[in-house]
């Protein structure tokens, strides 16, 4: 039988998924269906928007209003669905690449005005969809099927980039360390503002193969291992952080929220016209 989970927030006909065995998508998708039941909010004020990539498919298993936009452009659409109905939970699922590559300007501009929408990063660090390329966030040197002699990029850290930009809420967790995915989407839901939770996820089938990282298993194991709460980076000695990714919230601070200064501006046009 079904979980409750499955059953108050999934569309059950539409299952099982398609992602890959090993795959981390599942576990932060449940993640949010966790965070939204604990919530107890209202089903019938969340939206979940998605682009296009392995992460976007997660919209179509939801149980919400939904919406499955173009690649890179879900925040676009999420924009104008918080600007004509503020009372909405606009929940934003995205990869790594539809994120920070085609829909990067959508990102940071979002980041920027501060418009309440929580924005879930689905972070695999490569393109898994359509064949295995390499991703603003591909580590340098390793491989994919667009870079089979090593990726030459610097790589983009989702959280520093949207931290920079102007986002108000900023934290990462992993597919390991989900309940902290669990608390850090909670959070991101009820922050006021932009907000970012970047989950770092597995891809066994064309990341783990391509650079011979080992199967999903030893994949969940490198997270356990080398992922580091923020809370620590002053507390542990640097021989200890040596090669460590460092997780947990990065930033929280409450600044003026986009659509409720919109509507000031509409409200203060009115009485101009009164007078």
């Amino acid at each position: 039988m079904p979980s409750k989970i499955i059953e108050n927030n999934f569309r059950i006909q539409r299952l099982p998924h398609i992602w890959c065995s090993g795959c981390g998508h599942g576990i932060l998708m449940r993640a949010i269906a966790v965070s939204i039941e604990e919530l107890n909010l209202d089903k019938e004020k969340v939206c979940i928007v998605s682009g296009i990539g392995c992460s976007s498919r997660a919209a179509g298993y939801m149980n919400f209003n939904t919406l499955h936009t173009t690649h890179g452009r879900a925040i676009a659409f999420a924009t104008g669905l918080k600007f004509s109905n503020p009372e909405l939970t606009v929940i934003v699922i995205s990869g790594d690449g539809d994120a920070s590559a085609i829909g990067g300007n959508h990102l940071i501009h979002a980041c920027r005005r501060n418009i309440d929408i929580t924005t879930v990063v689905f972070n695999n660090n490569i393109y898994g969809m359509t064949g295995g390329q390499y991703s603003p966030t591909t580590p340098t040197k390793d491989r994919a099927t667009t870079a089979p002699y090593g990726n030459i990029d610097k790589p983009f850290d989702i959280c520093n980039l949207a931290s920079g930009a102007g986002a108000t809420y900023v934290a990462r967790a992993t597919v390991y360390h989900v309940k902290k995915m669990i608390e850090y989407v909670k959070k991101g839901i009820m922050h006021k503002g932009f907000s970012l939770i970047e989950g770092v996820s597995i891809c066994p089938t064309y990341y783990g193969r391509k650079n011979k990282k080992g199967s999903s298993v030893d994949l969940m194991n490198y997270l356990k291992d080398n992922f580091v709460d923020i809370k620590l980076k002053d507390k542990l000695p640097k021989d200890k952080l040596n090669g460590k990714i460092f997780m947990g919230e990065f930033k929280n601070t409450r600044e003026p929220e986009y659509v409720d200064e919109y509507f000031k501006i509409i409200d203060l046009f009115k009485k101009e016209r009164l007078v």
